[in-house]
């Protein structure tokens, strides 16, 4: 009897030691307790808060959980892959890296919005999952600066000299064209205040800025000469190329992270994503 009241109270202890952590590292989005597989799975959209912007608006922020551990899926906006009301086509994306992505894209709503909500429905291998989407109070963020520690997101440029970006994606930053099996050429600055964070805990050596290339949307594949290209240390700069397998419109994801690492550690914040529209001819 005693050896089994000594277990109970342990398995209560870790239950509420792993409730106190994912509190503390404010990991929102509701994703279903499945086992990772390689394939077969499914997808849940994954709601990491929304943020007031300027003009009164409000922003929320999305991403997803992928299931497989390898694949990745393609689910085109329609019946299997849709918001609403106002939908199904919110800037979503329609290609599915596997495992967890962060700050995917954003909606924006009105000032007005309230207390109605939005509902990003996925249909994948036979699950389907529903997000609601709404300002309730509970899931405000500030993704633009870690209050606990001052970190900001890395400042990113698609040109020399071009408008900074920072934070969250907001619409399409670029648009590039190209023919057939021409690549695109995809470079961007990027610089940090190189604040580490103090849960990550960066080692020495760790590089301040990484980058990561990865289709958002696109009827077919899109290559990557290298999807996580070096940093400069001069000037920021980072290039590679993209090579589309069919014509048709894509978005890419260039995902820029500082020493929060992936997702900010589950803290939305300080990361930086811009989305680059391309249309390739035939």
């Amino acid at each position: 009897m005693a050896v089994t009241r000594r277990h109970r109270l342990l398995l209560a202890v870790v239950a509420i030691a792993s409730w106190a952590l994912l509190g503390t590292r404010q990991l929102r989005a509701q994703l279903p307790l499945e086992p990772i597989r390689d394939s077969g799975q499914g997808v849940t959209g994954a709601f990491e808060g929304w943020y007031p912007n300027p003009d009164g608006s409000f922003t929320l922020l999305i991403g997803y959980f992928n299931r497989n551990e390898k694949a990745a899926l393609d689910i085109p906006v329609g019946p299997n892959n849709r918001i609403d009301p106002g939908g199904p086509d919110m800037g979503q994306p329609t290609h599915f890296l596997p495992k967890r992505q962060w700050g995917v894209f954003t909606v924006t709503v009105p000032k007005d919005f309230g207390d109605q909500k939005l509902t990003w429905t996925l249909v994948v291998n036979g699950e389907t999952s529903s997000i609601p989407l709404s300002l309730n109070k509970k899931w405000a963020v500030q993704p633009f600066k870690d209050p606990s520690v001052g970190n900001t997101p890395p400042v990113v440029r698609l040109e020399p000299s071009g408008t900074p970006l920072q934070g969250p994606p907001r619409g399409i930053a670029s648009s590039r064209t190209t023919t057939g099996s021409n690549p695109v050429t995809l470079t961007l600055w990027a610089s940090d205040d190189q604040i580490p964070d103090p849960v990550t805990r960066p080692k020495p050596g760790d590089p301040p800025i990484t980058v990561f290339w990865s289709q958002a949307r696109g009827p077919a594949n899109v290559t990557f000469e290298k999807a996580r290209p070096d940093v400069d240390k001069a000037d920021g700069k980072a290039t590679t190329t993209a090579t589309f397998s069919a014509p048709g419109e894509y978005v890419l994801r260039g995902q820029v992270n500082d020493f929060s690492g992936e997702g900010g550690g589950g803290n939305q914040c300080c990361w930086t994503t811009v989305l680059v529209r391309v249309s390739v001819a035939p």
